[in-house]
């Protein structure tokens, strides 16, 4: 038997939020495999924040609270609490979202299983049940997201490993976490795991942690973590083996083989897009080489009745992108004769570790290979008065703006609230206001951190 459908939608991370009154007489299919709310709920943003404010607090009374005269200290941290706090707190989340969708709006059908497209429009669903649905719509959203990538010869040793789906929900912290990968995921988790006390070995291939980073704010972040951590550079993995609770893994720095033990491994080398698992160009769809969705302005397939959103068509796979992509998707879909497009030319990202880090628009090396004559400033938080206060001697604000039309072009910033400083240099690009004007139509608040900000503008 067939189940037809006016809109369906594959997902329910931001696709979820795509049912706006519009479609309250619609027909609705809803397929979806793991929890409700998707990655950025259950084993993404949400979560691993929560475990970073934790993890903040214990960084702050080990070291921040001595050195500037308090007495604090560190004494353990009782990891049960604090994972229980965290999904305490979020699974009734997604439970109750399925709850809604699935027992409370009788337009929409829930069906909890994987999708796989089988012909045009047609979807065959592997249900969690074991049972098999077969699922067609006038109109369907692909909003399945990303999964997370692992290197085949880790997957070929049979060692135990943990991804970011699974290290937030152990048991007990390890004593030695051995982490392979220097982007987001790795530095925010080796974070959190380090500020609670363990150990941590962090494997990078590059030379730098975060290396997409403007190289300046790359550099610091690497040194920070290298002064707290045990970071190897430029490492290539040899082989992996397991003793009991101990895993092995040989490495090799260029100067021959070394092996390094721990009790836990975190393997946090990327995510790629789902558009494979569902088969989408069995129904006309086209990936890319690098297996994301392809859409145009409006996120409209090639299919005229497929749209896309979210990290299943976005390299950048951001939680606020995908939500602004659901809005347009929702918009598009109600109003076919009014298309709404998506900028991302401003979108901003930031990582959650400690420092922190936040970026928009081009680094400097992409600033110079786009041909632009740029002026640029690096200004240390440490010259304004409350960095001054906090004794702050890493942070920064690095800007690199066009020359000749005085727009900004780019702002990175490593240090303490960076993800909160670097909005009104967001809205400042958005609006196309100039770096002189950002600077000087204004009033800043002294002695208020944001003057690092008043002050990098006016270096330029």
């Amino acid at each position: 038997m067939t189940n037809h459908f006016e809109l369906l939608i594959i997902g329910t991370g931001s696709g979820n939020s795509i049912l706006t009154p519009d479609f309250d007489d619609h027909s609705v299919a809803i397929i979806e495999r793991g929890p409700f709310g998707g990655t950025c709920l259950n084993v993404g943003c949400i979560p691993s924040k929560m475990f970073v404010y934790a993890a903040d607090m214990a960084y702050h009374a080990q070291f921040d609270g001595p050195r500037l005269g308090v007495h604090t200290s560190f004494d353990g941290v009782d990891w049960p609490a604090i994972r229980d706090r965290v999904f305490g707190r979020i699974d009734p989340i997604a439970e109750g979202g399925e709850r809604y969708r699935s027992d409370e709006q009788e337009n929409v059908t829930v069906f909890r299983g994987s999708a796989c497209f089988t012909g045009d429009k047609v979807i065959e669903v592997a249900m969690n049940d074991g049972s098999t649905e077969v699922v067609t719509a006038d109109r369907i959203v692909l909003a399945a997201g990303a999964r997370v990538s692992v290197p085949q010869m880790i997957i070929d040793s049979g060692v135990d490993f943990h991804t970011s789906d699974t290290i937030m929900r152990i048991d007990e912290l390890p004593e030695h976490l051995i982490v392979l990968g220097g982007g987001y995921i790795g530095a925010e988790l080796g974070n959190v795991f380090g500020s609670l006390g363990v150990k941590v070995t962090i494997l990078n291939r590059s030379d730098q942690l975060i290396r997409f980073e403007d190289p300046d704010i790359s550099s610091r972040f690497t040194s920070a973590y290298s002064d707290r951590f045990d970071v190897r550079l430029k490492t290539s993995l040899v082989s992996l083996t397991q003793d009991g609770d101990n895993i092995a893994v040989t490495i090799d720095q260029g100067n021959g083989h070394e092996v390094i033990t721990g009790d836990a491994f975190l393997v946090a080398t990327g995510r790629v897009p789902n558009g494979d698992e569902l088969n989408v160009t069995a129904t006309g769809v086209e990936l890319n080489d690098s297996g994301y969705v392809v859409t145009n302005e409006f996120l409209q397939t090639a299919h005229p009745d497929i749209w896309a959103l979210g990290d299943i068509t976005n390299p950048q796979q951001l939680k606020h992108l995908a939500n602004i992509d659901a809005r347009a998707v929702a918009h598009n879909l109600a109003n076919p004769d009014d298309l709404r497009s998506i900028d991302r030319s401003c979108a901003p990202h930031a990582v959650f570790g400690h420092p922190q880090v936040a970026s928009v628009g081009l680094t400097e090396p992409q600033a110079i290979e786009a041909g632009y004559n740029i002026v640029t400033t690096l200004h240390e938080f440490a010259s304004a008065a409350y960095g001054w206060a906090m004794e702050d001697t890493t942070s920064a604000c690095k800007l690199v703006a066009d020359a000749d039309t005085r727009l900004l072009l780019g702002a990175h910033i490593i240090g303490p609230q960076a993800s909160t400083l670097i909005q009104q240099l967001i809205q400042g690009m958005a609006f196309g206001t100039t770096v002189d004007q950002m600077a000087r139509d204004q009033i800043y608040i002294h002695p208020a951190l944001t003057e690092v900000v008043e002050q990098a503008l006016l270096n330029l």
